[in-house]
Order: structure tokens, then C-alpha cells, then sequence
């Protein structure tokens, strides 16, 4: 009869757990990622006004002067969300490694019931062998005693022969 873990639905029931909960922090690092990836164009962009503005002439210098501040508001607003995001991010994280935990601590579990069946398979076993063992050892003295009996009926009737001669 093979293994059968009896806690098998609720091991499936936190891998699958566990397995959104991966989903949910993958997408949760792409937005970082994503907002990550935000502030380096805007940065880029910050840093290609400035050069723009050296050889504009001076009659935009005033309009360049309002658009690197809003892009400066921008890039605030873009590290702020950012770190919503890293927040956010790390709280799934510390979900993901509860939900590993709890699958370790059943699979853990799982294989030290594995182990104790295998040991009593084991003792069956050894016990069927055994009792198998004693059977042998009964019928083998069985036959002996049959054949003693046998070689004493053979001696009894050699001898009452030779008496009859």
C-alpha cells in the first residue's frame, strides 16, 4: 500500500498559496521597476533641459526655468511613488516568506510521516519474515519428527523381521 499523506489537500492548498502570493510580488517588483524606470527618463530628461538651456537664448529662459521645476515636482512625486511601491513590495515579500514557512513546517511534517510509515512497512516486513521464518521452522521440525518416526517404524519392523527369522 503506497504512502498516503493524509494533510495532502492542505500542502496543496499553501504551494498554491504560495504560489500566487510569488505572482503577486513579481508584479509588485515589475511596478517598482516600472517607477524605477520613470525617474531615470525623467532624470534624463531634467538633465537634457539643463543642457538645453545653455544655448537657448535668453528670451526662454524663463520657460525652461518653469519646466525644470515641474520636472523637479515630478521626480518627487516619482520617488515618492517609488517608495509606495518599495513599501508595498516588502510587505508581499514578508507574506511570501510566511507562506514558504508554513509550507516548509508541513512539508517537513509530511516527511517525517513518510518516514515513520516507511518504518513500520518496515516492521511489517521484518514480522511477515519472521512469522514466514517459524513456519519453516515448524514444518521443517515436523518433518523430521515425521521422518524419526518413520526411520523408528523402519527399525521396529527390521528388527521384529530379524526376530521372525
Amino acid at each position: 500500500m503506497p504512502f498516503v499523506y493524509r494533510l495532502q489537500k492542505i500542502l496543496d492548498f499553501r504551494i498554491r498559496k504560495k504560489e500566487e502570493q510569488l505572482l503577486v510580488v513579481q508584479k509588485a517588483q515589475q511596478d517598482v521597476y516600472i517607477a524605477e524606470e520613470k525617474i531615470r527618463q525623467n532624470n534624463a530628461e531634467i538633465q537634457q533641459t539643463i543642457q538645453n538651456k545653455k544655448s537657448a537664448d535668453f528670451r526662454m529662459m524663463e520657460y525652461y526655468d518653469t519646466y525644470l521645476h515641474h520636472l523637479w515636482d515630478k521626480a518627487d512625486a516619482l520617488e515618492q511613488e517609488r517608495q509606495r511601491l518599495q513599501a508595498i513590495l516588502d510587505q508581499e515579500k514578508q507574506k511570501l516568506v510566511k507562506l514558504e514557512q508554513a509550507v516548509k513546517v508541513v512539508e517537513k511534517h509530511k516527511e517525517k510521516q513518510k518516514e515513520a510509515y516507511l518504518e513500520e512497512q518496515k516492521a511489517i516486513e521484518l514480522k511477515q519474515f519472521s512469522e514466514i521464518g517459524v513456519q519453516r521452522f515448524f514444518i521443517h521440525s515436523r518433518e523430521e519428527a515425521e521422518e524419526q518416526e518413520l526411520l523408528q517404524q523402519l527399525k521396529e519392523l527390521e528388527a521384529a523381521e530379524t526376530d521372525e527369522y
